[in-house]
């Protein structure tokens, strides 16, 4: 932040507040340069009396860097802010539907037609595709006769 302040002396100064403006300011907002002009009116009332540019100008600067403190402070809890709702939303990114009994079971039913429908579609496609063979574990898995035909091969 930054301001140029401008004084004119009057004819009785120091007996008399002498004239004070804002020249030009940088980052201030109107409310602060309010609250730096009724700085500089209080002071100068202070002091009458007493040699006062030295000392206004000091007060406006410690009003100067009060302001920059309140803005360092607002940029940190707009930070912070910002953290936590990031942070929650990251939560709520991740937050699913809680585990129930009801749920697993409904999940597994489904879960299990589908896989169903996988083995029925590869199946049919093996088909077409003129795979019928079947492997020696499924032969003996949908034929249980062929358990004990090796036995009677060999007793023959």
């Amino acid at each position: 932040v930054q301001t140029t302040l401008k004084f004119t002396y009057r004819e009785k100064y120091p007996d008399e507040t002498p004239l004070y403006e804002v020249v030009s300011q940088e980052n201030l907002e109107d409310n602060d340069v309010t609250d730096i002009i009724k700085l500089l009116e209080q002071q100068a009332e202070e002091n009458l009396g007493m040699v006062m540019i030295f000392t206004l100008v000091s007060a406006v600067q410690e009003k100067l860097n009060e302001i920059v403190d309140q803005i360092k402070t607002r940029r940190e809890e707009e930070k912070k802010q910002k953290e936590l709702e990031a942070e929650e939303e990251e939560k709520q990114r991740f937050h699913g539907t809680p585990v129930t009994i009801e749920n697993f079971l409904n999940w597994k039913a489904k879960f299990d037609a589908e896989l169903l429908e996988i083995k029925r579609k590869k199946m049919k496609e093996e088909e077409q595709a003129g795979k019928n063979k079947l492997s020696g574990k499924q032969l003996f898995e949908m034929d249980h006769n062929l358990d004990t035909s090796d036995i009677q091969f060999l007793e023959e």
